[in-house]
């Protein structure tokens, strides 16, 4: 086990003081080297390689900084278990997962509704109206305020008439 683990978060230990962590940023650039040197430097698989190890270590030293817990195998953990010191780590990403899983559900259904009205609906859900569909795209990025507004207005929610049931 390692020596500076905490122990309220089960034996983690700050990436920082982390051996194992330590040893992965030494084989990843390893590796990463032994690449480089199958190379003339001045070529562009060079040139890319260097840039790789350069990210790499700037990765490394990020998660170092950042304060973030790794485990006994050298890999960062995230920590999502409702204690605000550890919120960073899931929230902002979980935000930006419903966000976009929201805006993308809000156009989609936006572009179902529109295309419901036209002559064949069903040609238009399966050869997709590039121009109508951008335009849903476009202004999807409101769609929390526009969801607001339509469940304040009633029009979000179908009546209990227009759902069908299944006869099971």
């Amino acid at each position: 086990m390692p020596q500076n683990s905490i122990a309220d978060v089960a034996g983690l230990t700050p990436c920082k003081n982390s051996d194992a962590f330590q040893k992965r940023l030494k084989i990843s650039v390893n590796k990463l080297q032994s690449r480089l040197a199958k190379y003339d430097p001045s070529t562009p698989p060079a040139l890319a390689l260097k840039e790789q190890i350069k990210k790499t270590e700037a990765r490394f030293t990020k998660y170092s900084r950042s304060g973030i817990l790794c485990g006994k195998d050298g890999l960062p953990h995230l920590i999502a278990d409702g204690r605000w010191n550890h919120a960073g780590e899931l929230m902002f990403p979980g935000l930006l997962f419903i966000y976009i899983a929201g805006w993308i559900g809000w156009v989609g259904r936006g572009y179902l509704q529109a295309v419901s009205t036209f002559k064949k609906p069903t040609e238009k859900e399966i050869i997709i109206d590039i121009p109508l569909a951008l335009k849903f795209s476009v202004s999807g990025f409101t769609w929390p305020l526009a969801a607001i507004q339509e469940f304040t207005s009633g029009k979000l929610l179908a009546d209990d008439k227009d759902i069908t049931v299944s006869p099971r």
